[in-house]
Protein backbone atom coordinates (compact mmCIF):
# COMPACT_ATOMS: atom_id res chain seq x y z
CA UNK A 1 0.00 0.00 0.00
CA UNK A 2 3.29 2.15 0.87
CA UNK A 3 4.13 1.78 -2.87
CA UNK A 4 0.92 2.92 -4.20
CA UNK A 5 0.28 5.90 -2.13
CA UNK A 6 4.30 7.11 -3.25
CA UNK A 7 3.08 6.06 -7.02
CA UNK A 8 -0.32 8.36 -6.60
CA UNK A 9 1.89 11.34 -4.72
CA UNK A 10 4.13 11.47 -7.73
CA UNK A 11 2.05 11.13 -10.03
CA UNK A 12 -0.08 14.21 -8.69
CA UNK A 13 2.94 16.24 -8.01
CA UNK A 14 4.27 15.33 -12.14
CA UNK A 15 0.29 16.41 -13.00
CA UNK A 16 0.49 19.45 -10.96
CA UNK A 17 4.26 20.28 -13.18
CA UNK A 18 2.80 19.45 -16.25
CA UNK A 19 -0.47 21.23 -15.53
CA UNK A 20 1.20 24.85 -14.31
CA UNK A 21 3.42 24.67 -17.27
CA UNK A 22 6.53 24.65 -14.56
CA UNK A 23 8.36 21.84 -17.26
CA UNK A 24 8.79 23.99 -19.52
CA UNK A 25 12.01 25.67 -19.21
CA UNK A 26 11.33 29.00 -20.91
CA UNK A 27 8.52 29.76 -17.78
CA UNK A 28 11.01 28.87 -15.01
CA UNK A 29 14.04 31.57 -16.26
CA UNK A 30 10.97 33.96 -17.30
CA UNK A 31 10.86 33.85 -13.63
CA UNK A 32 14.30 34.03 -12.68
CA UNK A 33 15.11 36.82 -14.93
CA UNK A 34 13.81 39.64 -12.85
CA UNK A 35 16.06 42.54 -14.79
CA UNK A 36 14.78 42.14 -18.38
CA UNK A 37 11.27 43.62 -17.75
CA UNK A 38 9.04 41.16 -18.74
CA UNK A 39 9.12 38.85 -15.28
CA UNK A 40 6.86 36.26 -14.94
CA UNK A 41 5.26 35.62 -11.56
CA UNK A 42 3.79 32.40 -12.33
CA UNK A 43 6.06 30.22 -10.23
CA UNK A 44 5.53 32.04 -7.46
CA UNK A 45 1.82 31.42 -7.67
CA UNK A 46 2.69 27.73 -8.13
CA UNK A 47 5.11 27.81 -4.98
CA UNK A 48 2.69 29.99 -2.97
CA UNK A 49 0.08 26.75 -3.77
CA UNK A 50 2.34 24.12 -2.56
CA UNK A 51 2.72 26.31 0.36
CA UNK A 52 -0.99 26.30 1.57
CA UNK A 53 -1.68 22.45 1.40
CA UNK A 54 1.21 21.70 2.80
CA UNK A 55 0.59 24.11 6.14
CA UNK A 56 -2.74 22.55 6.77
CA UNK A 57 -1.00 18.94 6.09
CA UNK A 58 1.94 20.15 8.82
CA UNK A 59 -1.11 20.99 11.43
CA UNK A 60 -3.30 17.98 10.68
CA UNK A 61 -0.21 15.88 10.88
CA UNK A 62 0.09 17.55 14.09
CA UNK A 63 -3.19 16.73 15.68
CA UNK A 64 -3.01 13.01 14.27
CA UNK A 65 0.29 11.95 15.85
CA UNK A 66 1.04 9.06 14.08
CA UNK A 67 1.08 8.97 9.76
CA UNK A 68 -0.91 5.98 8.26
CA UNK A 69 1.73 3.95 6.36
CA UNK A 70 4.79 4.66 8.53
CA UNK A 71 5.86 4.14 12.34
CA UNK A 72 6.36 7.93 13.02
CA UNK A 73 6.75 11.39 10.89
CA UNK A 74 9.90 12.21 10.25
CA UNK A 75 11.67 14.50 12.62
CA UNK A 76 12.45 18.16 11.65
CA UNK A 77 16.42 18.11 10.46
CA UNK A 78 18.99 20.70 12.22
CA UNK A 79 19.00 23.61 10.67
CA UNK A 80 22.92 24.28 10.19
CA UNK A 81 24.41 25.75 7.60
CA UNK A 82 27.52 23.95 6.52
CA UNK A 83 29.85 24.61 3.56
CA UNK A 84 28.46 21.50 1.91
CA UNK A 85 24.80 22.96 2.03
CA UNK A 86 25.60 26.04 0.81
CA UNK A 87 27.98 24.55 -2.05
CA UNK A 88 25.20 22.27 -2.84
CA UNK A 89 22.61 24.92 -2.72
CA UNK A 90 25.02 26.93 -5.22
CA UNK A 91 25.19 24.14 -7.57
CA UNK A 92 21.61 23.66 -7.64
CA UNK A 93 21.25 27.34 -8.24
CA UNK A 94 23.38 27.69 -10.70
CA UNK A 95 21.88 24.31 -12.89
CA UNK A 96 18.40 25.76 -12.24
CA UNK A 97 19.34 29.37 -13.58
CA UNK A 98 21.35 28.00 -16.97
CA UNK A 99 18.63 25.75 -18.09
CA UNK A 100 15.35 26.52 -15.93
CA UNK A 101 15.13 22.68 -15.21
CA UNK A 102 15.15 21.06 -11.21
CA UNK A 103 14.88 17.63 -10.75
CA UNK A 104 11.01 17.20 -9.88
CA UNK A 105 10.01 19.20 -13.61
CA UNK A 106 12.87 17.76 -15.26
CA UNK A 107 11.78 14.02 -14.98
CA UNK A 108 8.00 15.34 -15.58
CA UNK A 109 9.31 16.51 -18.44
CA UNK A 110 10.54 13.62 -19.61
CA UNK A 111 7.00 12.86 -21.31
CA UNK A 112 7.47 16.27 -23.43
CA UNK A 113 10.49 14.14 -24.76
CA UNK A 114 12.98 16.70 -26.24
CA UNK A 115 17.06 16.84 -26.08
CA UNK A 116 17.21 19.03 -23.62
CA UNK A 117 15.33 16.89 -21.45
CA UNK A 118 16.86 13.81 -22.06
CA UNK A 119 20.32 15.85 -21.79
CA UNK A 120 19.38 17.00 -18.44
CA UNK A 121 17.61 14.07 -16.83
CA UNK A 122 21.03 12.10 -18.13
CA UNK A 123 23.38 14.19 -16.39
CA UNK A 124 21.13 14.63 -13.18
CA UNK A 125 21.32 10.56 -13.23
CA UNK A 126 25.50 10.95 -13.31
CA UNK A 127 25.75 13.23 -10.95
CA UNK A 128 23.37 11.31 -8.87
CA UNK A 129 25.90 8.51 -9.66
CA UNK A 130 29.37 10.32 -9.00
CA UNK A 131 27.77 11.83 -5.19
CA UNK A 132 26.53 7.89 -4.77
CA UNK A 133 30.34 7.11 -5.53
CA UNK A 134 31.75 10.46 -3.69
CA UNK A 135 30.06 9.13 -0.61
CA UNK A 136 31.16 5.49 -0.70
CA UNK A 137 34.93 6.84 -1.42
CA UNK A 138 35.01 9.00 1.47
CA UNK A 139 33.05 6.79 4.12
CA UNK A 140 35.28 3.73 3.47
Amino acid sequence: MRQAVSLISGLLFGAGLTLSDMVNPARVLGFLDVASGSWDPTLAFVLGGAVLPMVGAWLVAARIGKPAYADTFPKKPAARFTPRLIGGAMLFGLGWGLVGFCPGPAVAAISLGGAAVWTFVGSMLVGMWLFGATKRFRTG
